[in-house]
């Protein structure tokens, strides 16, 4: 790609979460072309549809806060606090960005594939934890799928300008200690669940 036409892509997806974010999931794809200095035609021809568009700006928002998050985790000498952080970065994310995802849900572009980095990074980190002694031993990964799932679904019962979801995230993580931790009934399979993953949906 061209460095100008680079740049018009750039712009087009920082706008689009802009836009997203000052006018709801339905706000108009000429608002975005306008606020990205771009002639529709340009924002049409990088991205033919809107789930093209939305996905390419949740893929940015994600390369550009939880990437660097997730590389400081994997090199925290405590799991159980990279494990924090990438939880509250993520949610934290995911309040500022919850009109682009939205508008990434209504268009079809929200799949579980968006998440695999992310839901990687989480079963690296418990693993390491488990490795340590610091997080309970018959945690699964498809349990940390379903969490971010049920911590999501918080968001959306609360002042989003609040942080009080970090109570929650608290809550999750003395649950995932080993320490007078009782025995878990079995694992739904992950797969049999519906798609997309829950804490996307």
């Amino acid at each position: 790609m061209r460095a100008d036409a680079a740049g018009n892509v750039e712009r087009i997806l920082r706008a689009a979460r802009e836009v997203f974010a000052d006018l709801g999931p339905d706000a108009p794809l000429t608002d975005i072309a306008r606020r990205a200095d771009v002639g529709i035609r340009t924002l049409y021809r990088h991205f033919p549809n809107k789930g093209d568009l939305v996905r390419a700006a949740l893929e940015q928002g994600f390369a550009e806060e939880l990437g660097p998050t997730i590389k400081q985790a994997l090199s925290d000498d405590d799991p159980r606090n990279g494990l924090r952080v990438v939880m509250e970065t993520t949610l934290s994310m995911m309040v500022r960005e919850r009109n682009t995802l939205a508008a990434a849900k209504d268009s079809g572009a929200l799949t579980a594939e968006v998440a695999v980095p992310f839901l990687d990074s989480l079963t690296l980190l418990a693993s390491r934890g488990q490795q340590a002694g610091l997080i309970r031993d018959d945690l699964v990964p498809g349990d940390l799928h379903r969490i971010m799932g049920m911590l999501s679904g918080v968001l959306w019962s609360m002042d989003p300008e609040e942080d009080s979801w970090r109570r929650y995230v608290a809550l999750i993580l003395d649950a995932l200690s080993p320490v007078g931790a009782s025995p878990l009934p079995a694992a739904w399979p992950l797969d049999e669940a519906p798609r997309p993953c829950s804490w996307t949906s």
